[in-house]
């Protein structure tokens, strides 16, 4: 019956979008120097990665999630959408009008200023439907609720979700291994991720040219600045005074800071919003990293790691993918701490 709806409603619903869905273009940088030395701190090893992969250059933006609501989420069956999202101080944003059926399906539209800031009061659940939407080819259609219907839009591609939403089910969903990363290099098609904690470390903060970490995600040992405006580098959005430091707005543009990406071409891996992560986390949590803009330039530390409940949304949490690449893109590739516990107040 899904199925049918779906045909039935999508010329009305792709009409109704008019312009406003285009393609989200994520911009991926390559990471290289596969079997990397590990980092042998005394909180754990962190940072080998056995396989080439690519990852996110910039945090996923409104924007991109913008296009992607307006693909699929018409009818927003899995709760895509926050409404706390809409303000323009600590939300991103993202507005929605219509009633959220087949037949008068909700529209998202991002407010200007906030098209190139990151994206936030997103859960794990939400970031991996991402992911899997941009494995599916950015695909258009309108959510059901019925897992088998929704598949080839956000409920399989990188990852088996079937409806996963609460923390049980979220926590239950199983992440490609190694062996699958590896599998998939060479395919037909590029396969999009949540960085795995591994992943995400290596390309924070390793030093290919001195087989080394550095602390800071900025490359650097010494901690970061907060000045858009600093040419030197070395700066992140993070916690301090002036606040916050761009005319009102908590989030900064995504490399907003000049000179201060990681070895690899990454930027805001440090500050701005934690970003989540596949990884699993005892029983009962999922991993971020980074630090936001409402803390201090300790928690952009190598050593530090937050740890909370997947279906968790916050003002200060987003994320970026990453990407298992498809055969065209290999050759550049070939050439190429303190865990915490804390459970999250929502605003």
């Amino acid at each position: 019956m899904g199925n049918v709806i779906r045909m039935v409603c999508l010329a009305a619903f792709v009409a109704a979008l008019g312009s406003a869905a285009s393609a989200a273009d994520i911009a991926t940088v390559p990471v290289g120097n596969a079997g990397n030395s590990v980092d042998s701190t005394p909180y754990g090893r962190f940072g080998r990665v056995e396989n080439e992969y690519s990852i996110g250059k910039y945090e996923v933006t409104a924007g991109q999630y913008g296009d992607f609501l307006n693909k699929v989420a018409g009818v927003d069956a899995y709760d895509l959408y926050y409404t706390t999202m809409s303000r323009t101080d600590f939300g991103s944003g993202i507005s929605r009008a219509g009633g959220g059926t087949a037949g008068d399906p909700y529209t998202y539209a991002v407010d200007p200023a906030f098209v190139n800031r990151p994206v936030n009061y997103v859960n794990w659940g939400d970031s991996i439907r991402f992911a899997n939407w941009l494995t599916n080819g950015q695909p258009t259609g309108l959510l059901t609720g019925d897992p088998d219907d929704d598949a080839g839009l956000t409920e399989d591609g990188s990852y088996d979700l079937n409806g996963a939403m609460s923390d049980a089910e979220l926590l239950a969903v199983s992440v490609p291994d190694a062996t699958q990363r590896a599998a998939w290099v060479g395919g037909s098609k590029p396969y999009y991720l949540l960085p795995s904690d591994d992943e995400w470390y290596k390309a924070a903060y390793y030093n290919p040219g001195t087989d080394s970490y550095f602390d800071y995600p900025t490359s650097s040992d010494t901690a970061p600045g907060r000045d858009m405006d600093d040419a030197s580098g070395n700066n992140a959005n993070i916690y301090g005074d002036p606040y916050p430091i761009d005319s009102g707005k908590h989030t900064t543009l995504v490399g907003e800071f000049q000179n201060s990406e990681s070895p690899y071409g990454t930027f805001d891996q440090g500050g701005n919003v934690w970003e989540w992560t596949e990884t699993f986390h005892y029983t009962s949590y999922r991993r971020l990293r980074g630090g936001s803009l409402y803390d201090d330039d300790s928690f952009l530390l190598a050593s530090f790691r937050l740890n909370i409940s997947p279906s968790e949304r916050s003002y200060d949490i987003g994320f970026r993918v990453s990407k298992v690449p498809e055969p065209a893109t290999m050759a550049i590739l070939v050439l190429g701490g303190i865990g915490i516990l804390r459970r999250r107040r929502k605003q």
